[in-house]
């Protein structure tokens, strides 16, 4: 099937079959994950159908961050991209290496990335967790879990313990700020490395406009 065909086929089928309401998880984001991880392959290289399949339904399944089966969220993603790929005629290997980078891409899985392909989706995905659209993902999903902004009277746990289910400030240094080490090519690590500067910026100004120093 033809790149442009395979999008759109794609994107129908997320459509169809993925509870989007979670603008964190929506097709917008798989877009920007493919794009994430059509640059990387620019300079590692990977199967580019299995990336594109990959990257649209790695999040078919999304529960909520705080249901009990969001550490399963990505095996019951792979398991559910299998017929849809089929559908559209990818043969069995292809169908099994996208359902290996959809599992293997969670952070919370804990599943080894065995392929190019699964290691290029995990960087493609956290590169979403990182710069200007990880700052504003962060607060959004804060928002859904009716976690506060930051703790007022300690913003960067200076003085008590990292609590990043009531603090969304603190999701920074619990994960966000370490998520340039865990980048499994050269290529995501580089561009985990811009866009933790972006990150840092924000820490910064955040703690300026609070007359704090940044802990982080």
């Amino acid at each position: 099937m033809e790149r442009q065909a395979l999008i759109q086929a794609l994107e129908a089928a997320f459509a169809r079959l993925a509870d989007a309401r979670d603008a964190g998880h929506d097709v917008h984001h798989a877009r920007r994950v493919r794009d994430n991880a059509m640059r990387i392959a620019d300079r590692e290289g990977g199967d580019r159908v299995v990336l594109l399949a990959a990257a649209y339904l790695h999040d078919l399944v999304s529960p909520p961050k705080d249901s009990p089966d969001r550490a399963r969220a990505s095996a019951l993603s792979a398991e559910a991209a299998g017929p849809v790929l089929r559908e559209l005629g990818l043969d069995e290997e292809r169908v099994a290496g996208a359902q290996h980078a959809i599992h293997a891409h969670s952070f919370s899985a804990g599943v080894e990335t065995k392929t190019i392909e699964a290691r290029i989706l995990q960087d493609a995905d956290r590169l979403e967790a990182l710069g200007a659209i990880g700052v504003a993902r962060t607060f959004y999903t804060a928002g859904l879990m009716n976690s506060a902004m930051f703790d007022a009277d300690d913003p960067f746990a200076a003085s008590r313990p990292l609590d990043d289910r009531r603090y969304a400030l603190d999701h920074f240094a619990a994960k966000l700020l370490k998520l340039p080490a865990t980048m499994k090519t050269e290529a995501g690590r580089a561009l985990a490395e811009e866009r933790l500067g972006v990150m840092r910026a924000f820490l910064d100004a955040i703690a300026a406009e609070l007359g704090v120093a940044a802990g982080w």
